[in-house]
């Protein structure tokens, strides 16, 4: 649910405004306010689950999400939608921690975690390709307000489920919440989420992003050495220092940097360059997700056990590299079969790959004390990743756009052209990505049959 918000509403977003009547100037706020509140909040989210049970939590955050969302489909100005798409952010921002910790601290037995890890992996690497596809076919057949109702279908009966299955346990070794730690983490991330967006929209040299990732420096600066001093601090700094998790923490961020080209550039050329609909277009993307999900179960339960990390996450980066060259080859004369479906499929193996091992990796031997917060620190480097990326790639796909069209006569032809040339610059740089991250997870992680039942025991 939460992977889906993130991008379900971008294909409602034409037809909300159009019925609520914003301009084009304030749209970006739909989306915005519920990136800062879920990447700012994600820490404190984390170790709210540690502090007062992963159960409770975990409810808490799906009533809480249930109901900003009722409060957002029903919203009849543009006010009340960005104050439902905050509160949005700020209970998934409980909810997706507490998620995680509770598969990390149920699943000990080495087979049933590699199963468990590759589904929720899948799901993790996925969800946004689906959320485009629900969002197209709730938008045109229903209306852009079910795309935040929706949730409800999901939050309530989970809720109900939780209340039965799952049983709350609290860690008493952190009775105290790290006040000065929350100020510092949670608003360095807030404002590395809001400078990323400002550099979308406004510019790299914009003087408010240069502001916002400054100040976001300073306070992350400042939040590690706090971390170093504090008693109970908010982060552990056990939980990184770690060599398999702080290099699964690293690559999780390195490859959501690179991955949200493939869903904001092709969704762009599929339906301007192949002429397909928003439901077309989603469809076009399940190879994704499906490819995703057969990787993750078989890398978690035939090789992850027996190789370790290393070679799994190193093989998918190459993957998403390949997959990326793949797309960049697009021209005005591709079609989607030839062109686009294996570039997809690649990526999906690789992919598969990449989360589901990075994700259980990163949370495998952590103190159960520890897991929530372990666990938001997995959901913050998807969000900074996806953050960074979108940013990024979309201004590197506008200036080489401008600068394909530069000098050439105007005609719809140029204009597709330079279009699709931004497309597979932006691809290119992607690439470069992966293979920075095979290199990391090449030279962090480590391999060999023992690696499980090392880190467990540690």
């Amino acid at each position: 649910m939460v992977v889906l918000d993130a991008t379900i509403v971008n294909i409602a977003l034409p037809s909300a405004q159009a019925d609520l009547g914003f301009s084009n100037g304030s749209r970006q706020w739909v989306i915005t306010a519920y990136a800062l509140a879920f990447g700012g909040l994600l820490l404190l989210g984390g170790r709210l689950s540690d502090l007062f049970g992963r159960k409770w939590t975990f409810i808490a955050g799906l009533l809480g999400f249930s109901v900003a969302s009722a409060i957002g489909g029903s919203a009849q100005s543009f006010e009340v939608l960005v104050l439902a798409r905050a509160l949005q952010g700020a209970f998934g921002a409980i909810l997706a921690p507490a998620a995680l910790s509770i598969l990390t601290t149920t699943f000990t037995d080495e087979a049933e975690r590699g199963k468990a890890f590759a589904i929720f992996g899948a799901i993790s690497g996925g969800g946004a390709a689906i959320g485009l596809l629900l969002g197209g076919i709730l938008t045109e057949y229903l209306s852009w307000r079910w795309c935040l109702y929706v949730n409800l279908f999901f939050a309530i009966p989970a809720a109900l489920v939780a209340l039965w299955l799952i049983k709350n346990v609290a860690s008493a070794a952190h009775a105290e919440l790290d006040i000065p730690g929350t100020i510092l983490g949670c608003g360095g991330l807030l404002l590395v989420v809001f400078g990323f967006s400002k550099a979308e929209s406004e510019g790299w040299g914009a003087p408010i992003t240069l502001a916002m990732l400054g100040g976001a420096v300073v306070l992350l600066v400042l939040f590690y050495l706090w971390l170093r001093r504090a008693a109970h601090p908010l982060l552990p700094l056990r939980v990184v220092e770690d060599r398999n998790r702080g290099g699964s923490f690293l690559t999780i961020l390195i490859a959501g940097l690179g991955i949200f080209g493939v869903f904001l550039f092709l969704t762009y050329f599929m339906q301007q360059n192949l002429g397909f609909s928003p439901i077309q277009a989603g469809l076009a993307f399940l190879p994704l997700p499906v490819c995703i999900v057969t990787a993750s179960i078989i890398a978690q339960t035939r090789f992850l056990p027996r190789t370790g990390p290393r070679p799994l996450i190193f093989t998918g980066m190459l993957f998403g590299a390949a997959g990326m060259i793949y797309l960049a080859q697009l021209d005005i004369g591709s079609t989607y079969g030839p062109n686009v479906l294996p570039g997809l499929m690649i990526l999906g193996f690789g992919f598969g790959m990449i989360f589901a091992t990075a994700i259980n990796t990163a949370t495998l031997g952590v103190m159960p004390q520890d897991a929530g917060v372990a666990s938001a620190l997995v959901n913050t480097c998807q969000q900074v990743g996806g953050a960074a990326g979108t940013a990024l790639l979309s201004t590197i796909a506008a200036t080489a756009t401008v600068g394909y069209a530069a000098g050439k006569a105007a005609s719809p032809k140029v204009a597709a052209s330079a279009a699709i040339h931004g497309f597979t610059v932006a691809f290119w740089v992607s690439a470069g990505i992966f293979l920075v991250g095979a290199a990391v997870g090449g030279l962090m992680l480590r391999g060999g049959p023992n690696m499980t039942v090392a880190a467990s025991a540690t």
